[in-house]
């Protein structure tokens, strides 16, 4: 976290690496909140780091800014521990009660996500108290169309999830399936502007004050998005094919290709850059690329994580 933000008492953030979110953790006399809660595979993780800040206390609640698997693929193991109520965004939520796994993002972007209940909502315009603060409940869509961010303005805090990084923001899924997302990130970058933000705590990345200069490079970076159909796709598709990565550790070209065939995200992604033929070696560039930044390694038939993600 940056030396010149400065949190109050009862938020603490728990600042993960991939493959997980943030967690934020919010204590006052009522009840104790967990914001988000991670990948499935760092759940034991994510309890023992809630385990450790609360001590005797139980957690009551955890609240999901959206079912994207590395926010909410805490959620079983966090019921298991403590029975906490979860209340996940409305638009979301029959999907998740019925568990339908067409309708949710797991499958479709080649991850996991053990099965939770879902106790009750949030819809953008609702208000919850956490922390000793109110927070004002605000839809955020563009990266997940039914994803919010709570915003606290007595102490000027935002919780904005995958809407607003310090240097960016979260692949725009929706333009993968032809479904708008550019001008409703545009829109909730807007909204962002007018809020009295002083502090920003991002789905990933450090929590930070230099707001103006986080919305500066976002607006910038979306409108290179959107000047060419390309730079989505190719983005999403390398995001993808990292995160798997990242929890696999290693896999053939073989694998990666069918990967292709079994999510749909990725598919889309892929249908977007080339035609179905040409997909081996649209796999070959864009992990040459990766090699390349340093986000995986190559060696002939083989893609491994980076020895320094282990």
């Amino acid at each position: 976290m940056s030396a010149t933000v400065s949190l109050p008492p009862s938020i603490r953030v728990f600042e993960r690496g991939w493959l997980s979110s943030n967690n934020v953790l919010l204590v006052d006399d009522a009840r104790a909140g967990l914001v988000d809660t991670g990948y499935a595979t760092h759940a034991a993780q994510t309890v023992a780091l809630v385990r450790r800040a609360l001590g005797e206390r139980a957690l009551d609640l955890v609240v999901n800014t959206h079912l994207h698997s590395d926010h909410c693929g805490g959620n079983a193991q966090l019921q298991k521990a403590w029975s906490c109520e979860t209340l996940i965004p409305a638009g979301g939520a029959d999907a998740a009660r019925e568990w339908d796994e067409a309708r949710l993002s797991f499958l479709a972007t080649g991850q996991t996500c053990e099965r939770f209940c879902v106790t009750g909502t949030l819809a953008p315009g609702e208000r919850i108290t956490l922390g000793g603060f109110e927070w004002q409940v605000i839809g955020a869509p563009g990266h997940d169309p039914d994803s919010i961010m709570l915003y606290a303005a007595e102490p000027r805090l935002l919780i904005s999830a995958d809407a607003l990084w310090e240097n960016g923001f979260g692949v725009i899924f929706p333009e993968l399936d032809g479904e708008s997302g550019f001008a409703e990130q545009q829109a909730v970058l807007e909204a962002i502007s007018k809020l009295d933000v002083a502090t920003v705590i991002p789905g990933h990345g450090a929590p930070f004050a230099n707001v103006e200069a986080a919305l500066e490079k976002a607006f910038s970076r979306l409108a290179w998005l959107r000047a060419d159909p390309m730079r989505n796709p190719r983005n999403a598709l390398k995001v993808l094919i990292v995160f798997k990565l990242l929890e696999v550790r290693s896999m053939t070209f073989a694998m990666l290709e069918a990967m292709l065939d079994d999510a749909s995200a990725m598919r889309a992604a892929a249908s977007q850059l080339a035609p179905r033929a040409a997909w081996p070696a649209l796999l070959r560039e864009l992990t040459g690329e990766l090699a390349k930044s340093g986000a995986l390694t190559l060696g002939g038939d083989r893609i491994d994580a980076p020895a320094s993600a282990a």
